[in-house]
């Protein structure tokens, strides 16, 4: 796909606008695909999926000798790995918000009343090995429950969509796949 793209900007028929539809649309949507799943922690894998976006993005008439971070600014395009915890926030929105079968998931809810900032904060489990501490239930929870009670409690998943984009907006994740989504003090939530 990229290889396609590449053919019609060496006819200098690309202009950025047309480069960020055919990137989102033939690309990046390979790249994200089912990635609540297969959601990469090692910063090796990470990179190589980000080298996909880096190459793509040096195709653009103007960017090639630009950082990443400048063509991803100039293109106003996240990194991917935003993008992937991004997706999985609007995955649990959705789990939360029983938007799917009641008995698909079950995630260890606190409902505690007492429980500082939302409703629908999630128990944090412990665990050994690798496997389920970068499984979907354990990465996500940190994220979640950083997150203030307007965003969880958004009405619709589009309202949740933008909620949460206007609160991570000057995440440094947004243009720097090397950092990490931090909550209201600067920790680190990825991974805890």
């Amino acid at each position: 796909m990229l290889g396609l793209i590449k053919r019609n900007s060496n006819l200098g028929l690309l202009c950025r606008d047309s480069f960020v539809m055919l990137y989102k649309s033939m690309v990046r949507s390979h790249i994200e695909y089912a990635n609540a799943v297969w959601n990469p922690h090692r910063e090796g894998l990470i990179k190589d999926l980000e080298r996909v976006q880096m190459r793509a993005t040096k195709l653009v008439p103007g960017l090639k000798k630009k950082c990443y971070k400048e063509r991803l600014m100039a293109l106003k395009l996240p990194t991917l790995k935003y993008r992937r915890i991004r997706g999985d926030m609007i995955e649990v929105y959705k789990l939360l918000t029983n938007m799917y079968d009641d008995n698909t998931v079950q995630l260890g809810i606190n409902s505690d009343a007492r429980t500082r900032g939302h409703t629908k904060k999630l128990v944090v489990k412990r665990c050994r090995y690798d496997v389920r501490k970068f499984s979907f239930s354990n990465r996500i929870t940190n994220i979640l429950n950083s997150l203030p009670d307007e965003i969880i409690s958004a009405p619709t998943v589009n309202t949740f969509k933008n909620r949460l984009d206007r609160f991570w907006a000057e995440q440094e994740v947004f243009y720097n796949y090397k950092a990490h989504i931090t909550g209201n003090k600067g920790v680190n939530l990825y991974y805890l």
